[in-house]
């Protein structure tokens, strides 16, 4: 028992790591034993995971009514889309146009990686100062 504490507290996240190690298993009895009356604490114990590790699965069958685990990824929308005509004037009216420019003429409150990236995305290539 001594050396599961040990391994548990070696870890980073040991919520996210310690169900992966247990398999699908531990993500389907410890939601089953909490059912049939055992604290959640109880039945991290017997399965031999972090009370957190059971706690957290316990909410996530709360919110979502299964133990699997939520989606996560996919296609995040640009932020700059919406300007992406006005950049595009901007930079074949004015080809010199700095990035730093492009910014303060938009009234954009943006990084300038995230304008650059946008360019990128738009095929215009900028150069940081001329």
């Amino acid at each position: 028992m001594r050396s599961n504490c040990r391994r548990r507290q070696a870890g980073g996240d040991r919520a996210a790591t310690e169900l992966g190690r247990q398999g699908r298993s531990c993500v389907e009895s410890v939601p089953a034993r909490f059912e049939r009356g055992c604290s959640t604490r109880e039945a991290a114990r017997r399965l031999t995971v972090s009370s957190s590790a059971a706690i957290k699965l316990i909410q996530r069958v709360r919110a979502a009514g299964n133990a699997a685990p939520a989606r996560f990824g996919g296609h995040r929308r640009p932020l700059l889309a919406p300007y992406e005509a006005d950049l595009r004037g901007l930079v074949d009216a004015t080809p010199d146009i700095t990035v730093a420019e492009l910014r303060c003429r938009l009234g954009l409150v943006a990084a300038l990686s995230t304008i650059h990236n946008a360019l990128r995305r738009l095929g215009l290539r900028r150069k940081g100062n001329l």
